[in-house]
C-alpha cells in the first residue's frame, strides 16, 4: 500500500535540509505542486522564510513557449520562488536523496486577474473569476497545454489532477463572507451551475432552454436568500450521493434535474478525455481528485465511478473527516481502479495526526489501495511524528 505526501516546491528549494527529512518520513513518493493556485503557506523549518504567499495561480516550471504561444489562457510564472524553475529544482533535490516524485495540478480552480469571461457564471449572472468553465474552448485548450507540459517535465513519474471538471461557489479563499445565509448541498449545487455562453449552448443542444433553466434555478433559490423556512436538506458528502440528488430532483424537477446533470456530464467528460490521452504519451500514472458523487464541483470534483478506469489509474477521495467517500467509490469502481484515501495531517487545520496509523489501516479495510497526506510541507514536528508512525504502521503491515 503506498503512502504519498504533498509537498510545494517551495518547501524543498533552498532548505539543504528539506530532501533527506523528508525521505525519513518513509513515503513511497510525493505529490510536488506544478500547476497550483494563491495561497499562503507557513513553513515551519525553513533557513531563509517562515511563510510565502503564492499570489496566483502559477506554473512552478518554465512554459514551453511554442506550445502556448497565441493561447489567451496561461498559467504564469511564480516570481515569489526566485526560480524560474522551483519545480525542476525541487525534483532534483528529491531525486538525490531517493524521493519519488508525482506532479500536483490544480486545473480548472484558478486565482488569475482578467479571466472573467472563462469562468462559471450563475444563474443570477454573477461571475465566479475562481473557476474555469470547462464547457469554454479557451478552457479546454489551457488544460490540453498544461498536459502537453507534463508529459515533458523530467524526472516524475505520475500526475495528480485537482479540480478537473466542474468547479462552483465553494471556494475557500481568504476573507470569506458569504456564510450569512446557509446553503444546503442541494442548493449550493444550484448555485455552481454555470450560464456561460458555452454552457447556454450546450444546454440548447441537450433540449433544455436555458433562459427557463435560468428562472427554475432562481426560483428554487430565492427563498433561501430570503430567510424563508424550507425543508432541511444534506449538506456534504456524508449524506450519501442518493439523499443529496434527491433533494437537488426535489429543487428543480426530476426531470430536468437528470437532463441538467447529463448535459454536465458530458461536457465533463468531452473536456478530460482529450486531456488524458495527452498525458498518456507519456509512460504516467494518472489520478484524479474525485468525488462519487458525479454533481459534486469542488476540488474533488465529480466523476462517474463505474467509468472512471477508462480515463484514470486512479482516483483519490476526501477522507478528512469519514471513509464515506472511500467506500462508496470502492463499491462502485472497477476492481482495478485503485483508490486512495487522502487524510488531513496536520492538528492546526483539524487533522488528528496522533491517530494517522488508525485511520490508515481503517482505510486499507475499507478496500483503500493508498494514502495521500495533506501535507508534509506545512507539518510541524508532532505531525510529523504522525506520518512516520503511519507509514511505519502501514510498512509492518505489509511485510506480514
Amino acid at each position: 500500500m503506498e503512502v504519498a505526501a504533498y509537498v510545494y516546491p517551495w518547501d524543498v528549494v533552498g532548505d539543504p535540509a528539506a530532501a533527506d527529512l523528508i525521505a525519513g518520513l518513509g513515503l513511497s513518493h510525493v505529490t510536488l505542486a506544478a500547476v497550483y493556485h494563491g495561497t499562503r503557506a507557513l513553513t515551519p523549518r525553513h533557513p531563509e522564510h517562515r511563510v510565502v504567499v503564492a499570489e496566483h495561480s502559477a506554473a512552478y516550471y518554465p512554459l514551453s513557449t511554442e506550445r502556448w504561444d497565441g493561447s489567451v489562457l496561461h498559467p504564469p510564472n511564480a516570481p515569489w520562488t526566485g526560480d524560474v524553475d522551483s519545480f525542476g529544482s525541487a525534483v532534483a533535490a528529491l531525486q538525490a536523496a531517493g524521493v519519488a516524485v508525482h506532479a500536483w495540478v490544480v486545473v480548472n480552480h484558478v486565482d488569475l486577474p482578467g479571466l472573467a469571461e472563462f469562468t462559471v457564471v450563475n444563474a443570477y449572472g454573477d461571475r465566479y473569476p475562481w473557476g474555469l468553465c470547462p464547457a469554454q474552448e479557451a478552457v479546454r485548450e489551457y488544460a490540453l497545454n498544461i498536459a502537453g507540459d507534463l508529459g515533458e517535465l523530467p524526472g516524475i513519474t505520475g500526475v495528480e489532477l485537482e479540480s478537473f471538471g466542474w468547479y462552483g461557489f465553494d471556494h475557500l479563499s481568504a476573507h470569506d463572507k458569504v456564510g450569512g445565509v446557509t446553503l444546503t448541498g442541494a442548493e449550493e449545487y444550484l448555485f455552481s451551475l454555470c450560464f456561460c455562453d458555452a454552457c447556454d449552448a450546450a444546454y440548447r443542444d441537450g433540449g433544455i432552454h436555458p433562459d427557463e433553466l435560468r428562472d427554475n434555478v432562481r426560483t428554487a433559490l430565492d427563498p433561501a436568500f430570503a430567510g424563508e423556512p424550507r425543508a432541511a436538506g444534506p449538506t456534504d458528502e456524508a449524506a450519501g450521493p442518493a439523499d443529496e440528488r434527491g433533494a437537488i430532483d426535489a429543487l428543480l424537477g426530476a426531470d430536468l434535474s437528470k437532463a441538467v446533470q447529463r448535459i454536465r456530464a458530458d461536457v465533463v467528460h468531452d473536456y478530460r478525455r482529450p486531456v488524458i490521452e495527452e498525458i498518456r504519451k507519456r509512460d504516467l500514472r494518472i489520478l484524479a481528485h474525485a468525488s462519487p458523487q458525479p454533481h459534486r464541483y469542488i476540488a474533488f470534483s465529480g466523476v462517474d465511478v463505474p467509468r472512471a478506469h477508462e480515463l484514470f489509474d486512479g482516483l483519490v477521495v476526501n477522507c478528512w473527516r469519514t471513509l464515506d467517500a472511500l467506500s462508496a467509490t470502492r463499491v462502485a469502481a472497477d476492481p482495478a481502479l485503485d483508490v486512495t484515501a487522502s487524510f488531513l495531517a496536520i492538528e492546526g487545520m483539524g487533522g488528528r495526526p496522533d491517530t494517522l496509523a488508525e485511520q490508515g489501516l481503517a482505510a486499507r479495510a475499507a478496500g483503500a489501495t493508498g494514502i495521500r497526506l495533506y501535507h508534509a510541507g506545512l507539518a510541524g514536528p508532532g505531525d510529523l511524528d504522525g506520518i512516520r508512525e503511519l507509514t511505519q504502521t502501514i510498512s509492518k503491515g505489509a511485510d506480514r
